[in-house]
């Protein structure tokens, strides 16, 4: 089964499946959506995805999954390969809160179309906008940090969905010369992730699309 995914090769989001889909060792095409040229808002991206965001997942069928929490537990309820969640549900949850943590509490608040508006709208300048996204990451991997295993995986031997959501945040938080000191397990976990085939392949750095 061969899989397309709407991608940004700078999204978070979209890195977050890219991690999942490499992880479960599927094939898959990306569809690459610009986002800074604002193709995400065109009329043939939002007939498919009203909502204008990246990622989507088109399945062989034609169906359209949008939204990564959603994407990555589709992935894994349906398709062979490494589990990406564990079957213990009281450790699902922990698992879930760990990735709402950045998909609730971080992401949101810094994303790009929240930086458009903080320089288009409020008219805030770059010093002003870099304070308010290190601020958030900052209140965020506060509360990842004492969550996370000094060693290991946050599902033990082997990374899953919580990596995939860490990952891409602490890639933008590099990208934005976010001081990492202060969150030593946090930085331990990507060094080790980003040590790995699946997720060297998923960086924005990787993608053939990258503007």
């Amino acid at each position: 089964m061969t899989l397309a995914l709407y991608s940004y090769f700078r999204s978070s989001a979209a890195f977050r499946v890219r991690i999942a889909l490499e992880l479960k060792g599927l094939e898959y095409r990306i569809i690459p959506v610009n986002l800074l040229a604002g193709e995400q808002r065109g009329a043939a991206y939002m007939e498919r995805n009203p909502q204008g965001f990246v990622p989507a997942l088109e399945l062989p069928d034609g169906s359209l999954l949008t939204q990564s929490p959603a994407i990555i537990e589709w992935l894994d309820a349906t398709q062979p390969g490494p589990r990406l969640l564990p079957v213990d549900e009281l450790a699902r949850a922990r698992i879930r809160a760990i990735c709402g943590i950045v998909a609730c509490d971080i992401h949101p608040l810094n994303n790009l179309r929240v930086l458009q508006y903080l320089e288009h709208e409020l008219t805030l300048d770059k010093d002003t906008r870099n304070s308010w996204y290190h601020h958030w990451l900052g209140e965020g991997f506060a509360a990842l940090e004492p969550l996370l295993p000094e060693q290991g995986y946050c599902t033990g031997e082997a990374p899953g969905m919580a990596e995939a959501f860490i990952v891409p945040q602490v890639a933008n938080a590099q990208r934005f010369r976010f001081a990492m000191e202060r969150f030593p397990r946090t930085a331990a976990l990507f060094e080790r992730c980003m040590a790995l085939e699946p997720f060297m392949r998923a960086h924005p750095e990787s993608q053939p699309d990258r503007n």
